[in-house]
């Protein structure tokens, strides 16, 4: 499945990369499932980017209707969660 990004075209291509691979993680979290540690951690990174709440959640609606996966319900269980390792269903 092909899946658009919501990038921003003002970012540089490190900091696309990063947003991408928050959004990877995201989705592996769905699908597979992944390490909280490793979500948090690329989340943080997301957020050295995207510092605006109103911008996070405007990605996040975008993402959400481009694949079923909210980054927001993924950050709120890594972040409540006591389990190693995360999976959520769409």
């Amino acid at each position: 499945m092909r899946i658009n990004y919501p990038l921003n075209p003002d970012w540089s291509t490190d900091e696309i990369v990063t947003v991408i691979e928050f959004f990877g993680k995201v989705e592996q979290t769905y699908e597979e499932g992944v390490k909280r540690t490793e979500l948090l951690e690329a989340y943080r990174a997301f957020k050295a980017i995207v510092t605006s709440k109103s911008e996070e959640k405007q990605l996040d609606q975008f993402y959400y209707e481009e694949t079923g996966c909210s980054s927001y319900k993924a950050v709120q269980e890594a972040r409540s969660s006591s389990a190693e390792k995360l999976r959520l269903k769409k």
